[in-house]
């Protein structure tokens, strides 16, 4: 069985993330989403939230598991024998980062390998932190979300005002 893993922030999920892990799953057996607690952002929703809205958004999808991640992705891989990270790249500005976190988790877990999506060209553009600021402002993010993800979306961002 061949087994990756798509570690993120997913704050919140879009479709672009559900593209990328739709099309994961057809050289994958099986895809664990990996809700990061990242230490530098501020998130918006709580990593228990995230993973709630994740399991909703993908309830009709088999073959997904989803966790919270505490620790090093390189470290997750090595202890839960996965065959390959997935990571999406939707233009050369994320390059940069994504090189040098890969590097870092192949130095940290030689065997890792990584595979990079680009989203549909729909999505290419659509970053969370993009559909923040769109909902913040009222805009239209029925086709960039799921249906209750731009509801918590709304609500939570309600809330701040």
């Amino acid at each position: 069985m061949k087994k990756a893993i798509y570690p993120g922030t997913f704050d919140p999920i879009t479709n672009g993330h559900i593209d990328i892990l739709e099309r994961s799953l057809k050289i994958f057996d099986e895809v664990t989403l990996l809700v990061a607690e990242h230490y530098s952002k501020d998130t918006l929703f709580t990593p228990e939230e995230r993973k709630e809205l994740i399991e909703i958004a993908l309830k009709d999808i088999d073959n997904v598991n989803i966790e919270i991640l505490t620790g090093l992705t390189a470290e997750y891989v090595n202890t839960h024998k996965i065959d390959a990270v997935i990571r999406g790249m939707r233009a050369i500005s994320d390059f940069e980062y994504e090189f040098q976190m890969g590097m870092m988790n192949r130095k940290l877990s030689p065997n890792i390998e990584i595979i990079y999506f680009f989203p549909d060209e729909k999505y290419i553009f659509l970053s969370s932190r993009v559909l923040k600021e769109i909902a913040y402002f009222n805009g239209d993010i029925s086709e960039f979300v799921p249906e209750e993800v731009a509801k918590r979306l709304k609500e939570r961002i309600k809330k701040l005002r």
